[in-house]
């Protein structure tokens, strides 16, 4: 898996350029055509995590890799990439065209209602790929093409402009979730325990080296950073969520572990390690449980 990549690795490998100055309390946003960035991007981009947000509008065919999915559009698709999820695309038509736009945290962190990772585009494990109709496509594209005209423009408040458009484009997707999926984490002490949790358990991933090693593995570790006890920990997530401490963490764990034996060549003992297995087999006996197969097995299919 490759180093995770900033916004001036970006502009330098994909445009052979610089971004401009990130200014203070603006963040960096910009928008471009597909066709304008270098063609190792635009084809088969390497797998691996981008400090930077990200919105693509893909009409042709292509193939999105994300954490442990890869999904295969044939036409007319949204993406949503964030940082903490490693991903790479594959483009499958010569002279693609499409647009797209990267942007940093603080460009949107004031003036949205909620911290990007809670909105289910850019939560890890949400989903990232939305296949259009003709009209939502037109629509995309309408919302992009004035993003285009108010960044070459001089208008003093443009950026305000341009958040309320990426906003826009955040919601077009999001409309077509089911409504199930977009509650929002209860605003009580529940909703609070669990959105410090489910950061805690994002900050150690994706795991981007075999010398790379989870610090927090147990319910009881999570509690102590929290100051809770475990059990108000445990019956906090479960309204919250549904779901215990235990089930919760196991399940990224092993999302976590179906990525690193996709993407990378580590040995299946190395990936033990980095998640915090002492014992090998005690890592088969948790993947075979919660994925139904063997590490091995998993990988030669």
């Amino acid at each position: 898996m490759d180093k995770a990549q900033t916004v001036a690795d970006f502009y330098h490998t994909s445009l052979a350029l610089l971004p401009a100055p990130i200014q203070p309390g603006i963040g960096h946003f910009h928008v471009f055509e597909l066709a304008d960035v270098a063609e190792a991007e635009t084809k088969c981009s390497a797998y691996g995590r981008r400090l930077f947000y990200k919105i693509s509008l893909l009409p042709g065919r292509n193939t999105y890799h994300y954490a442990d999915k890869s999904v295969h559009t044939e036409q007319n698709a949204l993406i949503f990439s964030n940082p903490q999820v490693p991903y790479q695309w594959d483009l499958h038509d010569l002279k693609q065209t499409g647009l797209f736009c990267v942007f940093t945290d603080h460009f949107l962190a004031q003036h949205a209602a909620f911290a990007l990772p809670e909105y289910p585009v850019f939560k890890p494990g949400g989903q990232a790929v939305f296949q259009l109709t003709a009209a939502q496509y037109q629509a995309a594209t309408a919302i992009f093409a004035h993003m285009v005209t108010e960044l070459a423009g001089d208008y003093v408040y443009k950026y305000e402009v341009l958040r309320n458009a990426t906003l826009d484009l955040m919601h077009l997707a999001m409309r077509l979730q089911p409504a199930a999926t977009l509650q929002p984490l209860p605003a009580a002490a529940a909703g609070r325990i669990t959105a410090l949790f489910l950061e805690l358990v994002e900050r150690q991933f994706p795991i981007e080296s075999p010398e790379q090693r989870l610090r927090l593995r147990f319910p009881s570790q999570f509690a102590d950073q929290l100051a809770v006890h475990v059990n108000h920990l445990n019956k906090a997530l479960k309204e919250a969520t549904g779901q215990t401490t235990s089930a919760l963490l196991a399940a990224r764990l092993a999302q976590e572990a179906r990525t690193l034996l996709t993407h990378t060549r580590w040995s299946v003992s190395e990936i033990a390690w980095c998640l915090g297995f002492e014992e090998l087999p005690h890592f088969i006996n948790f993947f075979q449980k919660q994925v139904h197969m063997s590490p091995r097995a998993f990988r030669g299919q």
